[in-house]
């Protein structure tokens, strides 16, 4: 028996499965981004692949309405490909069910994959039933594409980089998980007006994607507390139950939030913020800090900065 699978978080255990995967010259990159990055020999773009996969009692619950589920299960690949700035073009869905299932249900949450893959003109060319134990299980492999060269990948964040943020964070388990919009025009937008040295989704929190974010470029960060944009549930729930998990813990751990973070040289950052307000007026973005040279991530509020010991959400950590 391995003793070491008691004590190895997700992370650990995906850098050790990670470490000996086989390759070939079509990878530009594999694994440890958003999205594989494949040159399948188009002369003007690359092709970004990408699979997810939802859990009944973990991502959504028996009573969560089907549809949503659905649009959660296709979303959470359509924000990787966001991440990446790149246009998603086609998907696979795999379906694992127990032996007695609702045939209706499972037809609803099709009906929602299919709802949000017509807006955003992706199609789906087929899948795979299965059967799954006690629950419902969705898996779904997603194929887009990006300009040659224009991939935004984690590993490129630099000293003094400007780290941004879009939207809202924390408290998205009230409902926003289920409903959120992947900000493919966006990322794209960005791509195509600034240079984005890194970006990524959140899917993990704040705190744990920044963390690969800062490992893939081999820098350090430092965020100010008060600069962090907390969601409205995030303070609500941190009103309604003071002993409870304080609204900017929430922000930095909660996860599911399925916004843009990224990083631009700090000569960009003010003529992005004024830019971004005139094309989104309706969604916000925030600058949150700055890389820096060190390995570390700190976190700066009125008493000083200090290392920041919050983490994001890991699906092996113990209750």
């Amino acid at each position: 028996m391995d003793c070491v699978s008691q004590t190895m978080n997700e992370f650990e255990l995906i850098a050790r499965l990670s470490a000996s995967l086989p390759t070939n010259a079509s990878v530009v990159v594999g694994a440890g981004d958003d999205c594989a990055v494949i040159d399948a020999g188009m002369p003007d773009r690359w092709l970004l692949f990408k699979t997810d996969a939802v859990v009944e009692g973990i991502h959504f619950d028996q009573d969560t309405p089907a549809e949503k589920v659905g649009h959660k299960a296709l979303a959470r690949c359509l924000s990787d490909i966001a991440a990446m700035a790149g246009a998603p073009t086609c998907a696979l869905v795999t379906i694992g069910l127990p032996r007695e299932f609702d045939v209706a249900r499972v037809e609803t949450i099709y009906t929602g994959i299919n709802s949000l893959a017509a807006k955003y003109q992706v199609a789906i060319v087929g899948g795979e039933t299965t059967t799954n134990p006690e629950r419902i299980l969705i898996s779904i492999s997603m194929l887009g594409s990006v300009a040659k060269g224009k991939a935004t990948l984690r590993s490129g964040a630099q000293p003094k980089d400007a780290i941004f943020v879009t939207g809202n964070l924390g408290g998205s388990l009230t409902g926003r998980h289920l409903e959120f919009e992947p900000r493919l025009e966006e990322a794209r937008w960005l791509a195509e007006h600034f240079a984005i040295h890194a970006m990524m989704d959140i899917s993990d929190g704040l705190a744990g994607d920044l963390r690969h974010i800062l490992q893939a470029s081999k820098v350090g960060a430092e965020l100010l507390a008060d600069a962090i944009p907390i969601s409205r549930e995030a303070k609500l729930a941190a009103r309604v139950n003071p002993t409870g998990k304080p609204a900017l813990v929430a922000a930095l751990s909660d996860g599911e939030d399925f916004e843009l973070l990224f990083t631009v040289a700090s000569r960009d950052a003010v003529p992005l913020l004024d830019a971004w307000k005139k094309q989104y007026p309706d969604l916000p973005l925030s600058c949150i800090g700055k890389i820096t040279g060190e390995t570390n991530l700190t976190i700066r509020d009125k008493l000083g900065a200090r290392a920041l010991g919050v983490h994001g959400y890991d699906h092996f950590q113990k209750p």
